[in-house]
């Protein structure tokens, strides 16, 4: 390969390559000895972000297969209604498996629509196989891959990933096959965990306890959702267990998010007053005035962000204006219905720190764009 002239100094070559896909990166390797150098350098590679749709089935030459070492940081979508955008990503996911990589992180994210009746076997395998592998994750996001998740991926990750920093299953499927006993089993083989989402029913007071244990790293976020019929049916969680968690961890910020399966009597036993919640995000079928103004009662010091998808009322603007007038540091309030004026000047008033509201007066074509506070 010969040399262009004029080359660009390599740190400039890395930072132009970290920002090419899959295919220009090889093409750029081919170019000359300094392009190919840069383009197979270890800070090209260490943060990747793959989007399966824009790569051919052939988006890693052999030549190339070597840079997965240093893939440290890996942001993979895909659309899984599409054969070959599947296929590239479960191939990828298979790849770095097998080289035993040094992977630090894996953010999942499925676009498009799931097809029916899929269950996902072959993705799910490929990540069982990157837990099995990559003893050095930290991170693991799965919150936007649209199959049900199961013990045997969690206690994979128990086994082989003790080093585990956040891990989020709160997903949207519909059913929810993650056990309590597995989550216990993952906490204690993890006990750098700082971040983690779950659905409800994922979650037990064995597990709070075990969160609350005085030799664990600081706990700053629990992620849940309550959007399947097992989290209706979830042994509720002592209002005393979340004190004596808050207690052991007073910068822990949890975030809820309740979905029409939750009947209203599972919402009164999920809302404990001593949880730090700091978003809710509320899409119930039945009442939603109730857990509005529960919120506004016990959240007025922790709650950050709101969400409401429910039926204008007159109810409803009154329990909003309650909560704007409790919940001075809200950052966010987004209610995907109409309201009156008085709402919207309550959290204009009252929500100094507020950065951006959905607060419409009057019916508008989705989607509802947000307003920023300047």
């Amino acid at each position: 390969m010969a040399e262009p002239r004029g080359q660009l100094p390599e740190e400039m070559l890395v930072f132009i390559f970290r920002y090419l896909p899959l295919r220009d990166r090889a093409a750029a390797a081919r170019v000359c000895r300094a392009w190919a150098a840069a383009a197979t350098c270890s800070a090209v590679w260490q943060d990747t972000n793959i989007s399966c749709d824009c790569e051919r089935e052939d988006m890693l030459p052999p030549h190339m297969s070597d840079c997965l070492d240093h893939v440290h940081n890996l942001r993979l979508e895909f659309e899984p209604s599409k054969k070959s955008s599947r296929r590239t990503a479960t191939e990828l996911l298979m790849a770095l498996a097998g080289r035993t990589p040094g992977l630090r992180a894996l953010h999942l994210e499925c676009r498009g629509e799931k097809p029916l009746f899929d269950a996902g076997r072959d993705v799910l395998d490929a990540v069982h196989a990157v837990c099995g592998a990559a003893r050095q994750l930290r991170h693991l996001d799965l919150r936007r891959l649209p199959f049900t998740l199961d013990d045997a991926l969690v206690l994979q990750a128990a086994s082989n990933c003790p080093e585990l920093h956040s891990l989020f299953l709160d997903n949207g499927t519909l059913v929810g096959s993650v056990g309590p006993g597995s989550v216990l089993k993952l906490l204690e083989a993890c006990p750098r965990l700082r971040a983690l989402g779950l659905h409800l029913a994922s979650l037990s007071r064995a597990a709070l306890e075990v969160l609350a244990a005085p030799d664990r790293a600081p706990l700053v976020l629990l992620a849940l959702r309550c959007a399947c019929p097992e989290d209706a049916r979830a042994s509720p969680l002592p209002n005393e267990a979340w004190t004596h968690l808050r207690r052991r961890h007073p910068g822990l910020a949890v975030e809820l998010e309740l979905e029409p399966a939750l009947p209203d009597e599972s919402v009164t036993r999920v809302l404990q007053p001593a949880v730090p919640l700091a978003a809710l995000r509320l899409n119930v079928s039945g009442d939603t005035v109730g857990p509005v103004r529960f919120a506004a009662r016990h959240y007025a010091t922790t709650l950050r962000a709101l969400e409401v998808r429910a039926a204008a009322s007159a109810e409803l603007d009154a329990a909003l204006e309650e909560l704007a007038a409790r919940c001075a540091d809200l950052r966010e309030v987004h209610c995907f219905c109409v309201v009156s004026p008085s709402v919207r000047d309550a959290f204009r008033a009252h929500c100094p720190r507020l950065r951006t509201y959905t607060l419409k007066l009057t019916r508008e074509p989705h989607p509802w764009r947000p307003t920023l506070v300047e």
